[in-house]
């Protein structure tokens, strides 16, 4: 049986699956990243590895490792910016991911921030936390009304359309959007070839394009600068896709309107400034965050394994 390495604690479903078709040699308990050494071992010791978000294959993994053992990484998760694909399939080694399980708890959690940002539901749960709460009255905690504003989505792929389908149909929303090809869809959308000029007319603004070097800080302090006073940014993709220092300061100056944010630039680490401000909700990356979603992630990266090792097209090669 092929040796398979789990990097970190899945749902037991997922487990029992792997451990029913192949020689689980180990799944880790440590739920941080893979340090170097771990990940040179994965792939000289194991045939092949169930890696996550964090586990940084980069090129220079790849090159101290001549002959890998390990044929391939089911990546647990859609995005893979943490691991060299190039340098993985120079090597040797192929990439799979685990797309469409994750769309629709990914777009909840992304509309969900839009309404904790705009109605401000974070600080009135401190607020009550605090038991600070002295009653209700007709100009307290004020925010934004989500339905019928426009909502700019940047990256317009299962999860944008995911997001703006919500906007459209729950919330009466204008649709805009920011991609690098126009989309047929079954709602009006319009597409903003530059994306200063989206953030512009926009009321929520919501980042959902994958990780990478073409994507990393895009949303910059010139995309911030068009932004209204009012609009919210949201952001559900990838940490590094926002500058965080300046996304800080629009938040200190209150040139924008607030920000829901699931992920973070130098995760888990979240600087003291966002922690501070009151106009930010911070959610601890919970996006595929739902046992049933985790799992059907878990066996898609299991169906991936199973036909690399049965000589089968691979479901989700990228």
């Amino acid at each position: 049986m092929s040796r398979i390495f789990i990097t970190r604690p899945l749902p037991d479903v997922v487990l029992n699956a792997a451990r029913s078709l192949f020689d689980v040699v180990e799944v880790r308990q440590n739920t941080l990243p893979l340090i170097e050494k771990e990940l040179l071992a994965s792939l000289r010791d194991y045939d092949a590895v169930l890696p996550t978000l964090g586990d940084q294959y980069s090129a220079d993994i790849f090159q101290n490792v001549s002959s890998p053992r390990c044929q391939l990484l089911a990546n647990f998760g859609v995005g893979y910016n943490h691991i060299d694909v190039a340098a993985a399939n120079l090597a040797g080694v192929a990439v799979t991911n685990t797309p469409g399980a994750v769309t629709d708890a990914t777009a909840d959690i992304g509309v969900m921030l839009m309404l904790m940002s705009a109605r401000r539901a974070a600080e009135g749960e401190r607020l009550m936390r605090a038991n600070a709460w002295a009653g209700w009255h007709p100009t307290q905690m004020l925010g934004l009304h989500m339905t019928g504003k426009k909502v700019g989505v940047v990256g317009m792929g299962r999860i944008g359309q995911a997001i703006a389908h919500r906007c459209h149909f729950g919330f009466g929303m204008e649709v805009f959007y920011f991609s690098r090809s126009e989309k047929i869809l079954n709602y009006p959308a319009k597409r903003v070839g530059d994306l200063c000029d989206l953030a512009a007319q926009v009321d929520f603004l919501v980042a959902a394009v994958p990780g990478g070097i073409e994507t990393r800080h895009i949303f910059d302090e010139r995309v911030l600068a068009a932004m209204q006073s009012h609009t919210h940014l949201i952001n559900i993709s990838r940490g590094d896709v926002v500058e965080e220092l300046a996304l800080i300061s629009a938040l200190q100056a209150g040139s924008i309107g607030g920000a829901g944010l699931d992920v973070y630039e130098y995760e888990p680490k979240v600087p003291k400034e966002l922690i501070e401000l009151e106009n930010v909700t911070l959610l601890p990356h919970l996006g595929t965050a739902a046992l049933e979603v985790r799992t059907a992630m878990g066996l898609m990266a299991i169906d991936n394994l199973k036909a690399f090792f049965a000589g089968k097209v691979l479901p989700n090669v990228v």
